[in-house]
């Protein structure tokens, strides 16, 4: 522009373009090389004022495709807890089994931080932490039948409703066997009769049929008789008096019930069965007479099965496996 033309230009003019000039900022769009870790600064016109566009930026950044992979799924079964893994995992995933009785579960954290000492002395953080926030949780579901007997485990029954139980679960009873029935552990034996018959030998017990035990169920009486037994010290001479009680069937001979049975059932659903002992109990309360049964140290059960489950999963996705819970 000529020193003729600024001349010629009227006093509105001259100031109309001074103020372009002086209010022109950056362009606001998104630059092909941004870094969406940096912040993004602007100067506007209104007092040269400095504007932050980072989060405006990024949310337009996520419009189309997230920044980063978070959210929690929840398989269904074990199978597809393992496909999932196998499908995210990365060099820093990891899994862990949580072994509570009560609510065992799997978790899977595919941005699991890295293994390598926490770096608090780097300027751009700790280069091994992640977020942590794209996880998938497999709560493994109890089956129906090891529900119900871990319910009714240990509690006092009247006949007519551990008969009930009994009749409603007769497939999870299991007859014994005859190795299981002559009670002594041999080579020949399978792995788990041998178990149950050493679970035998230390109750003192031996294993009964389904169907003593639903006879049982129907038609069980006891008749109490009571005998005076008096014990004298020769030393001393003190006397010690006690009666002695027997319980007896109808025909007044002594009641011989089995006091083990089998079941077969699986811990987890659509899982495999494993045998366990039963112990089977009466109590005489007055005229009326209470039955217990109680599962013989399911907790071992419990956790071969869990073992079983956290092993599948550690061979087929190949990733190392921590007992616990991940950081809240």
């Amino acid at each position: 522009m000529s020193d003729t033309e600024i001349l010629a230009e009227n006093p509105a003019e001259t100031m109309r373009k001074a103020m372009e000039t002086l209010g022109s900022h950056a362009d606001l769009s998104i630059p092909d090389n941004f870094d969406m870790s940096q912040p993004h600064l602007v100067v506007l016109p209104d007092g040269r004022k400095v504007e932050d566009l980072t989060e405006h930026h990024r949310k337009l950044a996520e419009f189309l495709k997230p920044m980063r992979r978070k959210g929690t799924a929840n398989p269904k079964d074990l199978q597809s807890f393992i496909d999932w893994s196998n499908r995210f995992k990365g060099d820093t995933s990891a899994i862990f089994a949580n072994p509570v009785m009560s609510d065992p579960s799997l978790t899977c954290i595919a941005d699991y931080h890295a293994g390598a000492p926490a770096d608090v002395t780097t300027p751009n953080g700790d280069p091994s932490a992640r977020h942590c926030h794209h996880k998938a949780i497999y709560n493994f579901p109890l089956s129906d039948e090891w529900k119900a007997w871990m319910e009714i485990s240990g509690q006092a029954q009247d006949k007519d409703v551990m008969g009930e139980f009994i009749e409603s679960h007769a497939l999870d009873v299991v007859d014994p066997t005859p190795a299981l029935i002559k009670g002594i552990e041999a080579e020949n034996n399978q792995p788990w009769e041998n178990r149950l018959i050493e679970i035998a030998q230390k109750l003192e017990g031996r294993f009964g049929k389904l169907a003593e035990l639903l006879s049982m169920s129907r038609q069980f009486q006891v008749h109490e008789t009571s005998n005076l037994s008096v014990k004298t010290n020769r030393d001393s001479g003190e006397q010690e008096i006690q009666f002695l009680n027997e319980h007896k069937d109808a025909d007044g001979q002594p009641l011989k019930i089995p006091n083990l049975i089998t079941i077969a059932i699986p811990v987890f659903l659509n899982g495999a069965p494993y045998r366990m002992a039963v112990r089977f109990r009466y109590r005489k309360s007055g005229s009326s007479v209470k039955f217990i049964m109680s599962v013989h140290n399911p907790e071992k059960v419990f956790e071969a099965a869990f073992d079983e489950a956290v092993t599948q999963a550690h061979e087929n996705t190949k990733l190392p496996v921590f007992v616990g819970t991940p950081e809240s």
